[in-house]
């Protein structure tokens, strides 16, 4: 039998068949995908084969094989750099929820993200929640960041779960699409989530103890059938997000901007920092480019995985 795995516990699996049937599976010995070092060689989103058996007289799956994936969005534990979480699989786009102050969602999360998803060609959008609490000062802090990331081709909406702001307009962009919700434990995804969803009542009170700083956790995330033709990955917040190994000269590929200006530098094998004639620094210097991005870009390559939680916005 084929199905959609819907949920993951760590050692079981609901998987979903095209006739909507529902069967609790598993996996028999050392299951391992070739390339990819991580505590889970199953994820939601994945398609899998298994096949029934009956104990006791409950019937459960035993999953034989996985189905290639289109893409995957992975993250490395925060100082355990082998280990490496696959989140969820085949996805047509994440929805990453931002908050400027409660709690606040750093540039250097933000962009260690995109760059993540970039690699893996999954396309993001970026959800400025919670619009509805923000004074004068902070709305202008949305507008400039909102600035920073259309400037570079990301598409970024305000949105109030509260209030029902833009919620449509997220709708929309979900029909007939998997798209998976993700962000700091508090900025507001379930509460959206209800809104876009209100039968599916998932629980709005986040864990946020499990992601500890510098322990490896699992994130356990879940895959719900939406009334309007769409699939929706809720995951629990993340708190840390590591880059998973990256060679130092394709981390400025997935900045678009400097993806952008290489070509225009000195040298083919520009690194951005103190090299002559180097088209990005230049860029830098006349405010073309983001200082905030620039400073990401620096902490991926020099793998600063351990100090990217301290932020300043100029």
């Amino acid at each position: 039998m084929t199905g959609l795995v819907y949920k993951s516990t760590g050692s079981w699996y609901t998987v979903k068949t095209d006739l909507g049937h529902t069967y609790e599976c598993r996996i028999k010995g050392k299951f391992r995908i070739r390339g990819i070092k991580s505590t889970n060689p199953i994820a939601v989103g994945d398609m899998v084969d298994f096949e029934l058996e009956s104990d006791n007289n409950q019937e459960s799956g035993i999953i034989h094989k996985i189905h290639d994936r289109s893409n995957y969005i992975v993250r490395k534990s925060v100082n355990l750099s082998k280990q490496t979480h696959i989140i969820a699989a085949n996805l047509d786009q994440v929805f990453l929820m931002i908050t400027i102050n409660n709690p606040p969602t750093l540039t250097s999360f933000i962009d260690r993200f995109l760059v993540t998803a970039n690699a893996y060609s999954i396309k993001t959008v970026l959800l400025f929640n919670k619009v509805d609490t923000y004074d004068e000062e902070t709305l202008l802090e949305v507008k400039y960041l909102a600035h920073v990331y259309r400037k570079v081709g990301y598409e970024c909406i305000g949105v109030s779960a509260k209030t029902g702001k833009n919620v449509d307009k997220v709708k929309g962009l979900m029909r007939g699409k998997v798209s998976m919700f993700s962000g700091h434990s508090g900025v507001g995804k379930s509460t959206l989530v209800n809104a876009i969803e209100p039968a599916l009542n998932i629980k709005t009170k986040e864990i946020s103890t499990q992601h500890m700083q510098g322990q490896h956790t699992t994130t356990f995330a879940e895959m719900f059938d939406l009334n309007f033709g769409a699939k929706i990955i809720d995951t629990p917040g993340i708190k840390g997000f590591g880059v998973v190994d990256m060679d130092k000269e394709e981390v400025g590929d997935y900045f678009p901007e400097i993806f952008e200006l290489k070509q225009d530098c000195k040298f083919n094998n520009c690194l951005h920092l103190q090299e002559p004639k180097c088209a990005v620094k230049k860029a830098l210097d006349n405010d073309e480019i983001a200082f905030s991005r620039y400073r990401s870009y620096l902490q991926i390559i020099e793998g600063e995985d351990e100090h990217y939680r301290t932020d300043n916005w100029e």
